[in-house]
């Protein structure tokens, strides 16, 4: 695990909670029992009075999936285009990008689901679709003309940007309209996180904050014990510089892909972001 990236634990973690309940089954079928209905702690309802009641499934409802296709594709797209992205950015906005993705898809899901008067009855989602959706519509705006080699054939990316936000909506009328709304919700929010960084502006940074304000508090911090310093003549004492990646040149080659496309970029400066990506 301490090798993988952190898409590719996510993706991990996703698998797991898929199989876990599998294996469960397995049991309690053995010895003539009912699995209990946990999913329903952790999925998220379009009934208001149910989402007050279990907040966090504003979230949690991304890490369980319907079935085998459900959760491969959705682990698929995020595996190939989260390479692409930590060609170019860091692990901190890969999370600000996903978790914001998968928040404004749920929250998209209990809009509309509460405002259209096509929607009778209420409804329940899982699934990782709108944060994997926030991760790829982030990367086909930010570098609209990079090609996705499919096979021997390549594609740009806004191609398949826009082909999957048109299956999307043409979704919405169809028997899974939930997650074809929380989709959208996703892209919105990755285009959006995209346009503005193009701009210079980075509008999920605040996220990063409210999280590391979060985990502050279940922090501990370890004391030192007191260390006697003994100071000589000859001897100073002196300090060795951490290891950091080279953010100016990043920096500069982002401006760069912002102004010229990703393709302007040299195949050093290429291979320099990719390092830079597995390092981080």
């Amino acid at each position: 695990m301490a090798r993988l990236n952190l898409a590719e634990k996510l993706i991990v973690v996703n698998l797991l909670i898929f199989i876990a309940p599998l294996i469960l089954r397995t049991f309690f079928f053995l010895f003539k029992a009912e699995l209990p209905d946990f999913i329903s702690w952790f999925e998220i309802n379009s009934d208001l009075k149910e989402f007050i009641i279990k907040p966090w499934t504003l979230i949690t409802y991304s890490f369980f999936h319907g079935d085998f296709w459900h959760i491969f594709w959705n682990m698929i797209v995020l595996y190939y285009f989260s390479r692409i992205f930590f060609n170019l950015f860091e692990a901190r906005r890969f999370i600000n990008i996903y978790f914001l993705g998968v928040i404004t898809g749920g929250f998209a899901f209990l809009a509309c689901y509460n405002l259209f008067p096509v929607f009778e009855t209420h409804n329940k989602m899982i699934g990782a679709s709108a944060g994997v959706n926030a991760i790829l519509i982030f990367v086909c705006t930010y570098l609209p003309n990079k090609e996705f080699r499919i096979f021997s054939f390549g594609i740009k990316l806004w191609y398949i940007g826009l082909f999957l936000l048109i299956k999307d909506f043409i979704g919405i009328a169809g028997p899974n309209s939930g997650g074809a709304i929380a989709h959208l919700g996703g892209a919105a929010l990755g285009f959006l996180l995209a346009r503005n960084l193009l701009k210079g502006k980075d509008s999920g940074e605040w996220f990063s904050k409210l999280v590391d304000s979060f985990t502050s508090l279940f922090s501990v911090k370890k004391r030192t014990p007191l260390k006697t310093v003994h100071k000589t003549k000859t001897k100073k004492a002196t300090k060795k510089q951490p290891k950091t990646v080279d953010q100016q040149k990043i920096d500069a080659i982002l401006d760069k892909i912002s102004k010229s496309g990703y393709e302007s970029l040299t195949k050093q400066e290429k291979d320099f972001l990719f390092q830079a990506g597995k390092d981080n």
